[in-house]
């Protein structure tokens, strides 16, 4: 069983753009979720994961992701997936140890951009760029599948 351990962020500006090291667009549905659990199928550029996540307070997740063929992942979203889809492109970058991920989604959920990090503890030290904003780890609105149900756009 993996536990992520991630914390979400609003961005105060685009600055963060010139340190992209790689970016890729993503496609994301939902076949099952409620408020603690979801099941997602996603393709990642030419790759596709299925992928099982749960929280109880936003920052640790109990997380399993398994690689599937993209054909499946592609027939997935054709027959299987419930409701919108999230579509986003994620920008990377690092910034002293760390990795983050910045989503910026499109369609019903633009202009909404966030900033992800992955840690080892919830409580352990990062360096916090100056384009880094408002904290929005615990706030469900946030999370994914809570945008495929209720897009930014509609707030």
């Amino acid at each position: 069983m993996g536990l992520e351990i991630e914390r979400k962020f609003l961005l105060l500006d685009d600055s963060w753009r010139d340190q992209v090291e790689r970016r890729v667009e993503i496609r994301q549905g939902y076949l099952a979720q409620d408020e603690r659990r979801a099941i997602r199928v996603r393709i990642y550029g030419e790759h596709a994961h299925l992928n099982i996540k749960s929280t109880d307070d936003g920052i640790h997740r109990h997380e399993f992701e398994y690689d599937i063929p993209l054909e499946d992942a592609r027939a997935l979203f054709e027959h299987v997936v419930q409701g919108p889809v999230i579509e986003k492109v994620r920008h990377e970058l690092h910034l002293g140890r760390h990795l983050w991920e910045i989503d910026e989604f499109l369609g019903a959920n633009a202009p909404l951009v966030v900033a992800e990090i992955e840690l080892a503890r919830a409580d352990e030290p990062f360096e916090r760029p100056a384009w880094l904003g408002q904290e929005v780890s615990s706030d469900r609105r946030y999370y994914n599948s809570n945008l495929a149900r209720h897009p930014f756009s509609q707030w």
